[in-house]
């Protein structure tokens, strides 16, 4: 066994883990900082993301809203600096429902966003006076409104998104959001990280050694065993979160769910290339015609497709105006599981996406009958319970974690790593660093919190 040592060393080369060791050397000047992950850099579940980024969060609390304020900023920060190679752009979160009792949901939920710092709520619904609804650009992200608009006026909903179904009665279009590039995100913070020092090492975590509630080193494998002694580790392992816990003997309130991406070639442009990401609230059926019903009633194993699915297929276009592509995604499984790669999922998944989004997008209904290629690919969601992240000490002295970002790991990561660093430098802490601590499970006010928990602005 070859012995080394390290400042600190970080378990994960995903997006999060290379935001803290970006965070810790180049914004804090920590020096022999050891980054390790069994797979080349950002290549397990940051590139299978939509890339997508927002400010529109739920309560309770503005933990959320002030966490994702900061990262636009940061991600508004990078793209000046570097002439937007990030290809960051404002076009929004449209959230769209054909309910007539979802509205007054919609507003209640915008209002909530403007109180908690998203930004102002705009009406429209057609009447003299009201404020001009400003479409967003395809590209860039300056001088767009923030807050959000809600719109209820079907004239200006058929202008700006024709290609949604006529039954759509509502929209709320959230305005700090968007997307970017990840992989161009990702290596620009590697890059900085290692001209300050920072060294990536592909090889196996199997071991961290723990002594008086004291954190003493780790173990890594690759070929042979090194023991690279530390008082100071980074849990930033994604899918292994939980994992990488146990070996410390920490227990971390986490669980994984798999999560598919659908990409198709929209060749007969039903989508505008100028499309923001859509989100459909409401529980949407399959589309089949009268003969593909009657045969799938013949079978108890084909009959659940007829029956309506969960709220929350989206989709946006990808790639430069003139690509024909569409990214889908539509969880309708969410039970926990244990992360296994490589991971197996159901073959029938991108038809079940496409038949949902046909209920949506009447137009993508040419589709069916043509037998369209559909790819997937995907990755697993870490979440805590309420779906915040951790970020913080543990109760092992010199262990952190920077982890649990189930669906939000891109934008989160920048501002998160920033935190991170704060609590491992004793810098100074924002006000919503307690919101993101594993010790707030010990809070027993917390965990009656946790009972009356809500989904608003989820995905």
């Amino acid at each position: 066994m070859t012995q080394t040592s390290a400042e600190v060393v970080i378990c994960g080369a995903g997006i999060a883990g290379i935001a803290a060791a970006y965070n810790l050397a180049v914004k804090q000047g920590v020096r022999n900082i050891l980054l390790v992950d069994e797979r080349p850099p950002l290549s397990l579940t940051s590139d299978k993301s939509t890339e997508c980024y927002r400010n529109w969060w739920p309560g309770p609390g503005d933990a959320m809203v002030a966490l994702m304020n900061r990262g636009a900023d940061l991600l508004e920060g990078f793209a000046y600096a570097t002439d937007n190679r990030i290809r960051l752009n404002r076009r929004g979160y449209l959230f769209c429902t054909a309910e007539e009792a979802r509205i007054a949901t919609f507003r209640q939920v915008a209002e909530e966003a403007e109180r908690l710092g998203a930004g102002a709520k705009r009406e429209h619904t057609g009447a003299a006076g009201e404020p001009q609804y400003l479409p967003s650009p395809p590209e860039g992200f300056e001088n767009m409104p923030r807050g959000a608009d809600l719109i209820l006026d079907q004239t200006l909903i058929r202008r700006h998104f024709p290609y949604l179904t006529h039954d759509t009665l509502a929209v709320v279009h959230a305005r700090r959001a968007g997307w970017f590039s990840g992989q161009q995100l990702g290596m620009l913070l590697l890059d900085a990280a290692r001209e300050h020092g920072v060294r990536l090492e592909q090889t196996r975590l199997t071991g961290v050694e723990v002594a008086g509630g004291k954190l003493r080193g780790v173990t890594l494998q690759n070929g042979t065993t090194q023991r690279v002694a530390t008082d100071s580790f980074v849990n930033a392992a994604g899918p292994a979160f939980k994992a990488v816990g146990r070996l410390a003997g920490l227990e971390l309130p986490v669980n994984c769910e798999l999560h598919m991406k659908v990409s198709f070639g929209d060749t007969r442009g039903v989508i505008g290339r100028d499309a923001p990401l859509v989100i459909w609230t409401d529980p949407t059926p399959l589309v089949w015609s009268e003969d593909e019903r009657a045969e799938l009633a013949e079978s108890d194993e084909t009959r659940p497709l007829l029956d309506m699915f969960p709220p929350g297929v989206h989709f946006r276009p990808d790639g430069p105006a003139d690509s024909p592509i569409v990214l889908a995604l539509w969880t309708f499984d969410t039970e926990p599981r244990e992360p296994v790669f490589p991971f197996h999922y159901d073959e029938s998944h991108g038809e079940i996406t496409l038949r949902g989004l046909s209920s949506v997008i009447p137009g993508l209904r040419a589709y069916l009958d043509r037998g369209l290629k559909t790819y997937i690919d995907g990755g697993y969601y870490t979440r805590t319970l309420e779906n915040r992240p951790l970020v913080g000490p543990t109760p092992v002295e010199g262990y952190y974690v920077m982890g649990a970002f189930g669906g939000f790991g891109l934008m989160a990561s920048p501002p998160a790593g920033e935190l991170l660093a704060a609590h491992m430098t004793g810098g100074p802490l924002p006000h919503y660093a307690p919101a993101f601590l594993l010790a707030r499970y010990d809070d027993p006010a917390y965990q009656q919190l946790l009972a009356s928990w809500g989904e608003s602005g989820q995905l």
